[in-house]
């Protein structure tokens, strides 16, 4: 028997570092104990994850990014959802509030505060890719 998903598209989530933080949002709207994230949404027909990162990274937060490598993949323990996961490296901008409706709020977060925003633990090789270039 395989593992069911609901038929929603896929979401794809930007992971963003720069000058050794990474980048959160805050939702508006929770998502079951979801409050804080990555910057991500739905994968669009034809879109790859990798550009579907880069496109939601650009539309919640203004940043220009370009992908880096796909991290992984999962089906989201909270949500149900089918989650992918890249790494984008920010090519220019600032990071903003880009989408007023869906972001209450974007932070540059510390390595050693991750667990304050996100307490349930993130994604293991999300985790893994963070401690390289965070820690490392």
């Amino acid at each position: 028997m395989t593992e069911s998903t609901d038929q929603r598209p896929g979401i794809s989530a930007g992971i963003v570092v720069q000058d050794g933080r990474v980048l959160m949002i805050r939702r508006r709207v929770k998502e079951g104990e979801l409050s804080w994230q990555f910057p991500a949404g739905g994968i669009e027909p034809g879109e790859t994850p990798e550009e579907a990162a880069v496109r939601e990274t650009a539309e919640e937060t203004g940043l220009t990014v370009k992908a880096i490598r796909l991290l992984g993949q999962r089906v989201h323990p909270k949500t149900g959802r089918e989650m992918s996961y890249t790494a984008v490296e920010v090519l220019e901008g600032e990071a903003i509030v880009g989408d007023t409706e869906e972001i209450a709020e974007v932070a540059w977060v510390a390595h050693a505060d991750i667990p304050q925003y996100v307490p349930y633990g993130l994604f293991a090789p999300v985790q893994v890719w963070l401690d390289e270039v965070l820690a490392g």
